[in-house]
C-alpha cells in the first residue's frame, strides 16, 4: 500500500550540525568541512542506491558536492544559521528502482525551478531493521539561490513563518501529485493524499511522531525481544501510544468489516424478497389467465352452457315469494278439510281400536 510521507527539516548550526557532514552521510561520501577541518567519511555505509545533484543553469560548479556544501557553510556567518534544508520523501514500494529515481529527480528539478537552489538527492534502500518496503530519499537543498559565481540571496519565503507554511503545503501537494502520476504511469491502482485524515474527512486517529531517539530505543528493544524469543512490543511512551492506536485501528477494521457484511446480507435478503414477490405475481397472473381461458371455453359450448346469473333487482323477486307463500296456506287448508271429512266417516278417533 502506497503511503504518503514528506517531512521538511533544517540543518542548523544551533544543533551542532553542518551541511558538509549531513551531505556526506546522506550520499555515502567522504567530505572535508573546510570551516572546521573535520573529515566526514561515510563511504562504507550501505543502503545508498543513488545520489545526484541538480543545479540551476549556469551554476555548473555546484555539481561538485564538496564545493557546493562548503560554499553553503562559508555563506553563513551566524552561529545559529540554517546552512541547508532537507526534504525527506517516502517512495512507493510499488515502483521499481528506475521509476523511484525518476520520481526523485522530478521532485529535485521542481524545487530547483521554484526556488533557484542547488539540490543534492540521495535515494536509500529500506533499513535492515525496519519495514522492507521503506524506500525513501533525502533531498538536501541550499538555503540560498545558486548562481554562476556562487550562492546568492536567501530563499526567505521558506524562512519567514507567514509564507513558509503556505510554501510547504504547496510542496506537499505537488509531491502527492507526482507520486500519483508515477503510480498511474506504472499502472498501480494505489493513490496517496497529502492531507491529514481529518481534512480528508476520515475518522482515523493518526499516530504520533516517534523521533530519532525513541525510534532507536524501539529498534534496540525489538531486537532484544526477538533474540529472547519474545513477541516484540513497544517500550517508549510514544511507541506504546502508537501501538495502542494501531490496535484500535485493527478493532475498527473488524467492526467495519462486520457492518459491511450486515449490509451485504440485507441487500441479499431484499433481492430474495423481490424475487419471491415476482414469483407470487407470476403465479397469480397465471391463475387469472387460466380462469379467463376456462370461462371462455365454457361459453363456447365446450362444457355445456353456463347459466347466466340473475342480475334483476331484488325487489322484483318479492311479489313472487309472497304469492308462493299464499298458495301454500291454501293447500294447507285443503288438507285439513280433507282430514276432517275422513274423521267424519270413520267416527271420532278416541284411541281404541274397534
Amino acid at each position: 500500500m502506497a503511503i504518503y510521507h514528506l517531512a521538511v527539516k533544517s540543518v542548523s548550526r544551533s544543533t551542532g550540525r553542518s551541511a558538509v557532514a549531513a551531505a556526506a552521510y546522506r550520499t555515502g561520501a567522504c567530505l572535508e568541512n573546510e570551516r572546521d577541518g573535520l573529515v566526514h567519511d561515510y563511504t562504507r555505509r550501505g543502503g545508498v542506491e543513488d545520489a545526484f545533484i541538480v543545479a540551476p543553469e549556469g551554476a555548473e560548479w555546484a555539481q561538485d558536492r564538496s564545493a557546493l556544501w562548503n560554499a553553503a557553510e562559508a555563506a553563513e556567518k551566524r552561529k545559529d544559521a540554517k546552512v541547508a534544508r532537507e526534504y525527506e520523501l517516502g517512495l512507493p514500494a510499488e515502483l521499481d528502482a528506475g521509476q523511484r529515481r525518476d520520481l526523485v529527480r522530478a521532485f529535485a528539478e521542481d524545487i530547483r525551478n521554484r526556488y533557484g537552489v542547488a539540490v543534492d538527492a540521495a535515494i536509500h534502500a529500506p533499513h535492515d531493521y525496519g519495514d522492507d518496503r521503506n524506500h525513501h530519499a533525502h533531498v538536501m537543498t541550499t538555503t540560498r539561490v545558486a548562481e554562476a559565481d556562487g550562492l546568492g540571496a536567501k530563499t526567505r519565503q521558506l524562512d519567514v513563518r507567514s509564507t513558509a507554511s503556505v510554501e510547504v503545503e504547496a510542496i506537499r501537494e505537488r509531491w502527492a501529485g507526482m507520486v500519483n502520476s508515477a503510480l498511474e504511469h506504472a499502472q498501480v491502482a494505489e493513490r496517496v493524499d497529502h492531507r491529514s485524515y481529518e481534512r480528508q474527512g476520515l475518522d482515523i486517529e493518526p499516530t504520533v511522531k516517534m523521533g530519532h531517539a525513541s525510534a532507536a530505543i524501539e529498534r534496540r528493544a525489538s531486537a532484544e525481544q526477538i533474540a529472547a524469543g519474545k513477541e516484540p512490543h513497544a517500550v517508549t511512551p510514544r511507541g506504546q501510544m502508537n501501538e495502542a492506536i494501531m490496535e484500535k485501528r485493527g478493532l475498527g477494521f473488524y467492526i467495519e468489516r462486520g457492518q459491511e457484511r450486515i449490509r451485504e446480507w440485507s441487500h441479499q435478503l431484499r433481492e430474495r424478497a423481490d424475487l419471491a414477490m415476482q414469483g407470487m405475481s407470476s403465479l397469480v397472473q397465471g391463475a387469472a389467465r387460466a380462469m379467463r381461458s376456462g370461462l371462455q371455453t365454457s361459453s363456447e359450448g365446450g362444457f355445456g352452457a353456463v347459466p347466466a346469473l340473475d342480475q334483476s333487482p331484488q325487489r322484483d323477486q318479492v311479489p313472487a315469494i309472497e304469492l308462493d307463500q299464499s298458495g301454500q296456506r291454501g293447500r294447507d287448508r285443503q288438507r285439513e278439510q280433507e282430514l276432517d271429512r275422513q274423521r267424519g266417516r270413520d267416527g271420532p278417533d278416541i284411541g281404541f281400536g274397534r
